[in-house]
């Protein structure tokens, strides 16, 4: 059984969850149901991506990065 409670929102938040509805009618229940299944990840990482984050950091760390726009020179891309 559905129950009902009254939340206060900035008008701001309303607008942006009234932006995410797929289409006019959709309830907020269901706009927020999809944004929590959205943000929850319940697959753990895998052996692999736990390795490429720790080695991103360790680049990170030892200074191995590029700005945007020294990446896009980089990669022969474009700057808008």
């Amino acid at each position: 059984m559905a129950a009902t409670t009254t939340i206060c929102l900035d008008p701001k938040v309303k607008d942006m969850l009234n932006n995410l509805k797929i289409y006019p009618t959709e309830s907020y229940n269901s706009v927020v149901e999809r944004l929590i299944r959205m943000a929850d990840d319940e697959e753990p990482l895998s052996e692999e991506e736990i390795e490429g984050i720790e080695e991103s950091l360790k680049d990170i760390k030892a200074g191995r990065v590029y700005s945007e726009k020294e990446a896009k020179k980089l990669l022969g891309i474009e700057e808008e």
